[in-house]
C-alpha cells in the first residue's frame, strides 16, 4: 500500500519544493519561458516601458522615498510561487528587494505577512500587481489541491494527481502549485508519458484492444527508453478494462478509469487484483470535492483532478506599504 499524502503544513518530503521550482526552471528551456512569461507580464502593465510605462508612480511627489511593504495573505492557505518574488522584482529592474522567511508548501494563517519588498516607493508600487497576480494564481491552485487532499479518506490509498487543463503557459507552474498543495504531477506533456486514450483506439474492437495496446507500449518504450514517465491507457468500461488487462498488463503500467461511478471502480479493483497484478489504477473524470473521499475508499491508487488547476479561484493576497513607524498603513492608531 501506497504512504499516505502529507496531511500536516510541510511539502511532501520526497520531492522537498525548493529543488523542484529549480527542476522546473531547468525543464527544456522552461527558465526562459519563465522569464518571458514574467515579462510579458510586465509590458502589460508597462507598455513595453520599463522607465516610465507607471504614470502614476512616476507622478508621485518623492517617487524615490525608500518604504517597506508587507505582502500579506489576507484569506490563509497554502503558500505557492515564492520563488518567483526575486525574478519578477529583477524583471522590473532590480530596483526592489524581495525577502521572505518562509517558504513555498507551508499553510499560512489569515492575514499572515508572507514576503516583503523594500525599495523605492516607485518601484514598489510598479511591481505590485504583477507579483500579486503570480502568487493569487499560483496559491489559489494550492488552496484548491489542499483541500481535495484533505478529504482523500484516511483509510484510502490514494494520491490527488494534477492534468493537463492548464492556462496556456503557465503549464508547469500550476503543476508546481499543486505539488504545493500536497498533490503530485501526472505527465508533464505528450513528450514525457505514453496515455493510450480512447480517441487513439476509436474503432478497435475488444479482441484485438489488448494486443493493440500491448504494440503501442512496447513501440514507445523501444523508441523512447527510459524518458517515458509511464505507460497509461484509458478505458470507460469493464470489459475494456478486462481485454487490457489480459492482453497487455506486463506492458502497462496504469489504466485510467474514465468516468466510472464508485461502484464500478470497485468491481474494477477487484478485477485488476485477479488479473493485472502490479497495474495502478487511477480514477478520473468529474471529480468533485463532494465525490472524492468516496471514491478514495473504491481501492484506486490514484485520482486526476483536473479541476485543481482549471477550477481554481485566486487567494486573496495584498500589498500593504508601511509608514514611517513601521507599521502598515490599514495598522496605524
Amino acid at each position: 500500500m501506497n504512504d499516505r499524502q502529507p496531511q500536516n503544513d510541510e511539502p511532501h518530503p520526497e520531492n522537498p519544493l525548493p529543488a523542484e521550482f529549480q527542476a522546473l526552471c531547468r525543464e527544456g528551456g522552461a527558465g526562459e519561458r519563465l522569464k518571458t512569461l514574467i515579462e510579458m507580464a510586465r509590458d502589460e502593465d508597462l507598455g513595453g516601458d520599463l522607465e516610465g510605462g507607471d504614470a502614476t508612480s512616476a507622478a508621485l511627489p518623492d517617487p524615490d522615498r525608500r518604504v517597506t511593504a508587507d505582502i500579506v495573505h489576507r484569506t490563509g492557505g497554502p503558500l505557492a510561487g515564492l520563488p518567483l518574488g526575486p525574478m519578477i522584482c529583477e524583471a522590473f529592474g532590480g530596483r526592489v528587494e524581495f525577502s521572505t522567511e518562509t517558504h513555498d508548501g507551508v499553510v499560512a494563517g489569515r492575514n499572515a505577512v508572507i514576503a516583503r519588498l523594500e525599495g523605492p516607493i516607485a518601484g514598489v508600487l510598479t511591481v505590485e500587481r504583477t507579483l500579486l497576480n503570480f502568487l493569487g494564481r499560483l496559491c489559489g491552485v494550492a488552496e484548491r489541491t489542499r483541500a481535495f487532499v484533505e478529504r482523500v479518506d484516511l483509510g484510502g490509498r490514494a494520491f490527488i494527481f494534477d492534468t493537463r487543463k492548464t492556462t496556456p503557459g503557465w503549464r508547469g507552474l500550476e503543476k508546481y502549485a499543486v505539488r504545493c498543495g500536497g498533490g503530485r504531477s501526472h505527465r508533464l506533456g505528450l513528450h514525457d508519458a505514453l496515455l493510450i486514450k480512447d480517441n487513439h483506439i476509436a474503432g478497435v474492437g475488444l479482441e484485438e484492444l489488448g494486443g493493440v495496446v500491448r504494440t503501442m507500449a512496447e513501440k514507445a518504450r523501444e523508441e523512447r527508453g527510459d524518458s517515458l514517465k509511464f505507460v497509461m491507457v484509458e478505458v470507460d468500461t469493464l470489459d475494456q478494462l478486462q481485454a487490457v488487462l489480459k492482453g497487455a498488463s506486463k506492458a502497462i503500467d496504469l489504466v485510467l478509469l474514465d468516468n466510472m461511478p464508485p461502484p464500478m471502480l470497485k468491481q474494477a479493483v477487484e478485477l485488476r487484483d485477479k488479473l493485472g497484478e502490479g497495474v495502478e489504477l487511477e480514477a478520473s473524470g468529474g471529480v468533485t470535492l463532494e465525490s472524492v473521499s468516496e471514491i478514495s475508499r473504491t481501492g484506486v491508487e490514484r485520482i486526476s483532478v483536473g479541476s485543481l488547476t482549471h477550477g481554481a479561484f485566486w487567494s486573496d493576497i495584498g500589498l500593504d506599504i508601511r509608514d514611517g513607524s513601521g507599521l502598515p498603513w490599514d495598522e496605524r492608531g
